[in-house]
């Protein structure tokens, strides 16, 4: 059990996307995860029980020892936005009505009651229960943990109740909002109606629609003619960073899809792009064309943000706050000093910013700095998830007779690992507490050399089996990262894109712009090919030795050794398939793929020794395609 007196709060995002759950104790983070990991089913938005009763038994606590649950936005104004839209856009949107109202009168409306029958689930009890908005909350999660007393706040998705985007100021446990954008004009909402015209999977693919981006040819008549056709027709945006789309384009308001499909292809003269098909250089300017967009409704956003607040400091959450090139040239832009984002930026983080809302605001708990804490905020470098003991490691390869060799020096296994990463092995690297957010960050990751020009093509099409145009990111010394990116500060999480140091790059060929997608792609751009994306970007982690030593040991091994500061990080998972969570999960990953080598703590697992993996059925199909 718990100690006595302490005060426990669990957070929940759920019953939308990525659904997660978060244990404070006493105002700090014990332990927060999504869903996904434990059932295997990405983005699930069930109720978190898996990730609640992680969070519990992390404490040792039960419901009953619980003060409060805080759930991540208000069910009732959710309702209440969902039958105004109906109403004002009838009678367009019937079909969709009729689907959704039964739901929200069966359970929905009733969201207190549905809350309190899964939590009995997990245990008796009867804790009190805060609903705060669905923005305070991402607010919440972007201002409280962050090293900043005080700091302008920004949240930008796709909706929460009726607010889209919201700008408001944090000081010390004080969180007010000062403006807000309501449905149904989402910057969040526009950028995934062009991920689906683009023939990416919405609530999924934003991130594959910023990779394909650099694509685009800048300065292209065809991305200023998107441009301006987006601009004119489609979104009106505002000299204060607020927008209103033309609700005529898109028919995510009423219907099950995006986009009002033939008025787009009559406006971009672009059919919508089939899933899987080949994308085309058309496709490529158009998703130039809307990041273009996105980052200058960001940076006027963040400029209101600054003439409001007066603030040298932003942070920010929401899912548009995972869109990490425009963080990037955000901070470039110099329109504030420091810069701080939510690792979990999405619906999952929403679970933390609940839970900080309940404390400070619902139970009016001070707010205590971070800054003597590793890596200087509350999030403990993201490492919040589950960890699992050298004897459960253990017991995993003895279920699967997978043999082993246990290292009694952690150097000596750095050392052969930098050593098969150097030879052009892809590496599985399992340690410490899982990820919570949607990085991998040196706990669950796969790893490369950056060196090795053939790298990039063989973690997506041999272990990921993903689109081959995927980019990489580097994970970095934090002592060395200026050395090898243009960025003046750490990147502790994966959201900041900063141009490869001039020093490292290499000239490209003259038609490297002529050429197609691929023939572009293998061109090496810099002496760190597998982490260079075509227009010389990186989405940069810098490690640090204060929040993840092991990690940072590894990385140092490679740069003493191999004279390389920098190792090539992707989640590890293949495409559809969450995050790896327990040893078995990394394991079966580990064989299903062409990955080289497995490390689980202490354990170092070589693929050519193991017996031969056998699959019932074929698993690729358990995994639906992000």
């Amino acid at each position: 059990m718990g100690r006595p007196n302490q005060r426990a709060i669990l957070g929940l995002s759920a019953y939308y996307h990525d659904s997660a759950a978060v244990l404070l104790v006493d105002g700090r983070i014990v332990a927060a995860a999504q869903e996904e990991r434990f059932t295997r089913i990405k983005h699930d938005a069930a109720f978190p029980h898996h990730a609640a009763r992680f969070c519990l038994a992390e404490a040792g606590l039960t419901p009953a020892d619980l003060e409060a649950v805080a759930f991540y936005d208000k069910p009732y104004l959710k309702f209440e936005r969902l039958l105004e839209t109906y109403h004002a856009f009838a009678p367009r949107g019937l079909r969709s009505f009729l689907a959704a109202m039964p739901v929200w009168v069966r359970e929905k409306l009733f969201m207190r009651k549905m809350l309190k029958d899964e939590l009995a689930k997990l245990g008796p009890g009867a804790p009190q229960v805060f609903f705060p908005e669905h923005h305070l909350s991402h607010a919440a999660s972007a201002f409280f943990p962050s090293p900043y007393d005080e700091a302008a706040v920004l949240t930008i998705d796709g909706v929460g109740e009726w607010a889209t985007t919201t700008i408001g100021k944090g000081a010390g446990r004080e969180l007010s909002i000062l403006r807000e954008l309501h449905f149904p004009h989402s910057l969040g909402l526009l950028y995934s109606a062009l991920t689906a015209w683009c023939g990416f999977k919405v609530n999924s693919g934003e991130y594959k629609l910023m990779g394909l981006a650099p694509y685009g040819i800048e300065g292209s008549e065809r991305v200023a003619r998107y441009r301006q056709v987006i601009l004119d027709k489609m979104v009106d945006l505002r000299p204060d960073g607020s927008l209103l789309l033309n609700m005529d384009y898109f028919e995510y308001a009423t219907g099950l899809t995006m986009c009002n499909a033939p008025r787009f292809t009559e406006a971009l003269g672009l059919p919508q792009r089939p899933a899987e098909s080949e994308i085309t250089q058309e496709y490529m300017d158009l998703a130039l064309a809307i990041q273009q967009i996105t980052e200058e409704a960001v940076f006027r956003m963040a400029e209101t943000a600054r003439e409001l607040t007066g603030s040298k400091n932003l942070v920010m959450a929401g899912g548009v706050a995972l869109n990490c090139v425009a963080n990037g040239k955000l901070l470039r832009r110099g329109t504030f000093e420091n810069i701080w984002i939510q690792p979990a930026a999405g619906d999952a983080g929403g679970a933390l910013g609940a839970a900080l809302a309940a404390w400070h605001i619902g139970l009016t708990q001070p707010r205590t700095a971070h800054a003597g804490e590793p890596g200087g905020d509350m999030m403990q470098g993201a490492y919040l998830g589950p960890t699992f003991s050298t004897g459960e490691i253990e017991r995993t390869c003895r279920r699967f007779n997978a043999p082993a060799q246990k290292y009694d020096d952690f150097q000596a296994l750095c050392s052969e690992v930098a050593g098969m990463l150097a030879t052009g092995k892809a590496v599985g690297w399992f340690q410490g507490r899982m990820e919570y957010g949607p990085r991998a960050l040196g706990g669950r990751s796969i790893l490369g050399d950056p060196r090795d020009p053939a790298m990039q093509k063989k973690l997506n099409l041999k272990i990921k089996y993903r689109e081959g145009f995927r980019p990489f990111a580097p994970s970095v010394l934090e002592e060395y990262s200026g050395e090898c990116f243009e960025l003046d500060r750490p990147s502790p999480y994966m959201l900041l894109v900063a141009p490869v140091a001039e020093s490292r790059r290499k000239a490209l060929p003259q038609d490297y712009w002529t050429r197609p997608m691929y023939d572009r792609l293998y061109v090496e751009r810099s002496n760190l090919p597998a982490i260079t994306h075509v227009d010389f970007s990186a989405r940069i982690q810098s490690v640090s030795k204060a929040t993840n030593p092991r990690y940072w040991q590894l990385i140092d091994t490679f740069r003493r050794e191999q004279d390389c500061p920098v190792v090539v990080n992707t989640s590890f998972n293949v495409r559809g398939e969450p995050i790896v969570c327990t040893p078995a999960d990394a394991y079966a990953c580990f064989m299903r793929t062409e990955m080289d080598a497995l490390v689980m703590g202490d354990w170092l697992l070589v693929k050519d020794g193991q017996p031969q993996w056998v699959e019932t059925g074929d698993w690729r199909t358990k995994f639906e395609l992000d």
